[in-house]
């Protein structure tokens, strides 16, 4: 990514239309209004003409069946209850009544052996330790829903994982299913979040898209450029010395949904500087000349979330090894720098 020091900036014009959602809690709106810096760049310095590039209110979910049951860990299908007068059944010879406890316990066993469980408990730098424990479920897909945020994580042999995620809520809800149905809820309280600024990017499949932080004035590849191939870790937030981008999602998973969160430490004083976010899409061969689509979220010291759909029209294969780059996407985050 050397090359984007040596490129002479030019910015085109971008007509976009707002879509404003909310996931599970009210959103914050935004009004329509025009973007700015849309560019398509590469190591020659040659800026190519972006067009089709919009923000739409498109959605951008994945349909799941509703949870069986209100419970808030286990979530499972009850047996529906038919009166006994209803059914006309021939008269059959009773099994011997030492037969039903050792019945029971098998089907008991059973039970507890498909049960789906999770938990979640809150960490440092308002992030969330979540686990997940489906022991008939191994090796399967789960989706995982927080807030808006969608990603998709896959069990391992005992049908189990074991994340950390950021919470984009004081009061967090996480619910996971699976393709079948099945699934589990977890609650957790995080007081710390509205210490923190957010902002997220997800999307699904191969899509090459990026979230990138350039800390208080940094270029490109200096120690302010933080983004997937210099994420850092929670421990530059919780020291204050920066942010840290938290990669959700299982890339394995065909066609999966995917995501990137920057966290930074919340605004400390009033003259803070500026952290330049930016989202950015390599042209390849798994993009190019194809409509492609994302959504960003962004929560500010706790406050509701704000979400935002993009649909983005990439250039032909001709243009591969450009960059796609699109600023002016989120709330300027400003923030005491050491």
């Amino acid at each position: 990514m050397q090359h984007r020091k040596e490129i002479t900036m030019a910015a085109g014009t971008l007509a976009c239309a707002i879509g404003i959602g909310f996931f599970m809690q009210q959103s914050q709106t935004v009004p329509p209004e025009r973007f700015e810096g849309a560019t398509l760049m590469n190591a020659n310095a040659v800026v190519l003409d972006v067009e089709e590039i919009v923000l739409t209110s498109a959605e951008f979910t994945e349909k799941l069946k509703a949870p069986k049951t209100e419970e808030a860990v286990v979530l499972a299908a009850a047996p529906a209850i038919v009166p006994p007068e209803a059914i006309d059944m021939p008269e059959v010879q009773t099994a011997p009544a030492t037969a039903t406890p050792e019945l029971s316990r098998k089907e008991e066993t059973a039970e507890q052996a498909c049960e789906i469980t999770a938990h979640a408990r809150p960490i440092a730098a308002a992030m969330v330790n979540l686990t997940l424990d489906a022991p008939c479920l191994p090796d399967e897909r789960v989706t995982v829903h927080h807030s808006g945020v969608l990603f998709n994580q896959t069990t391992d042999a005992e049908g189990a994982f074991d994340i950390t995620m950021p919470a984009m809520a004081e009061n967090a809800t996480f619910i996971m299913a699976f393709t079948n149905g099945d699934g589990a809820v977890a609650q957790t309280t995080v007081d710390e979040l509205p210490d923190f600024d957010r902002v997220a990017l997800q999307w699904k499949g191969d899509t090459g898209f990026q979230l990138h932080a350039r800390e208080f004035g940094a270029d490109y590849d200096s120690e302010g450029h933080v983004w997937a191939g210099a994420a850092r870790d929670m421990s530059y937030a919780v020291t204050g010395q920066g942010g840290y981008i938290t990669l959700l999602g299982d890339a394995d998973v065909p066609d999966g949904l995917l995501a990137e969160v920057y966290t930074i430490p919340a605004v400390q004083t009033e003259n803070g500087e500026t952290v330049d976010l930016s989202v950015e899409a390599e042209v390849a061969e798994n993009n190019c000349g194809l409509e492609i689509e994302a959504k960003i979220l962004q929560v500010s010291s706790g406050n509701d979330i704000t979400t935002r759909n993009l649909t983005l029209s990439v250039p032909d294969c001709d243009a591969a090894g450009n960059f796609l780059v699109l600023n002016n996407l989120f709330e300027d985050l400003k923030v005491a720098s050491n």
